[in-house]
């Protein structure tokens, strides 16, 4: 039966729409959220800036350029690392639980920070925080012993990595209770806000020194989407495929834990963006690996922009976590969306 010219034409122009083209309209619509949450984030805070003031009022400056400026830029820098290494953990793990999170970094980092908090260690290591140093240090350590406990010979498999970072994060996590315990209460105040998360920072070094190490681990996941997109169906098709899967998922889980590990010494154990905003992404622009990495990247700098924006203005002078504003949001979106999913799959 030979196809009418309107037929072929609506196939050819159903074949025309690429993940390329999916991608470019998804970061589009993106681009436009993450200008509005930028935009916003800048404005409110405990003192709502006049943008046209910054042209006359110096305190006005002051306070822009050396506070809520890099303090937006460091909730867009983190949030869009979170939100690509969970898309990118999620397609590895073939798990929709799987998050930043998960991977042990976290606890290593937030046991590395206890101890130096706990300790009163107030100097400076190369310009940085003693405090930020000792995090990104446990977090490293970390990262070598889920390593170590995963393989086998040669091979790490997924899943062994996955229980490996449960369990390292729980120990940790035990740690740091422990920590708490024993230190006086204005440092285990100050471990618990740590271990919460704060995004506190002034001017932008902190933010340059960051990039150092994220651009690089952000090329190369955003280099590995369309393997992932493979791996995320199976390993035999990716493998058929021409993907040399364990060279893969080695450097997955390495640039993953370099970007976890960097921002968890910044702002403390964050959870639920890496988590959530993948789950939104593939709910708006469908499953496409390809699509979502990017998508995630940039949704997740605009969710944790707003989240900060509203840790900042809840309390009037007062000033919320914005761990605890993430995991407010994100826990009922999360259960939301879970519940959606099995409705669609009982259909």
């Amino acid at each position: 039966m030979d196809l009418s010219s309107n037929q072929k034409s609506e196939i050819k122009n159903q074949k025309s729409v690429t993940a390329g083209a999916r991608l470019a309209r998804a970061l589009l619509l993106l681009t436009v959220v993450l200008v509005a949450s930028t935009a916003l984030a800048l404005w409110v805070g405990y003192q709502r800036l006049d943008f046209a003031a910054l042209w006359t009022d110096e305190r006005a400056r002051l306070i822009f350029f050396g506070l809520r400026l890099p303090r937006v830029v460091m909730a867009g820098v983190v949030g869009a690392s979170l939100g690509l290494v969970g898309a990118a953990l999620q397609a590895m793990f073939r798990n929709p639980l799987a998050e930043p999170l998960t991977l042990g970094v976290s606890g290593g980092g937030a046991l590395g920070a206890s101890v130096a908090i706990a300790f009163g260690m107030g100097a400076r290591v190369a310009g940085l925080p003693f405090v930020f140093v000792a995090a990104f240090a446990g977090a490293c350590l970390s990262v070598v012993v889920v390593y170590r406990l995963a393989r086998t010979g040669v091979t790490v498999l997924p899943g062994a990595l996955l229980l490996a970072g449960v369990v390292v994060n729980t120990v940790a996590a035990a740690g740091v209770v422990v920590i708490q315990y024993f230190a006086d209460y204005s440092r285990a105040l100050q471990i618990l806000r740590w271990t919460i998360g704060s995004l506190d920072v002034v001017g932008f070094d902190l933010v340059w020194r960051m990039l150092i190490f994220l651009v690089p681990g952000w090329v190369i996941l955003l280099l590995l989407a369309r393997d992932l997109h493979l791996l995320a169906v199976d390993e035999e098709t990716a493998e058929s495929l021409g993907v040399n899967v364990r060279r893969s998922e080695r450097l997955v889980y390495v640039a993953a834990s370099l970007i976890v590990g960097v921002t968890v010494a910044v702002g403390g154990t964050i959870g639920f963006v890496g988590l959530i905003v993948p789950h939104a992404v593939r709910l708006m622009f469908g499953e496409d690996v390809r699509v979502v990495m990017p998508c995630s990247f940039v949704l997740g700098a605009a969710f944790l922009m707003l989240a900060d924006a509203v840790a900042r203005t809840v309390l009037g002078a007062g000033e919320l976590p914005v761990g605890a504003i993430t995991a407010l949001a994100g826990g009922p979106v999360f259960l939301w969306l879970l519940r959606r999913q099995q409705r669609y799959t009982a259909m």
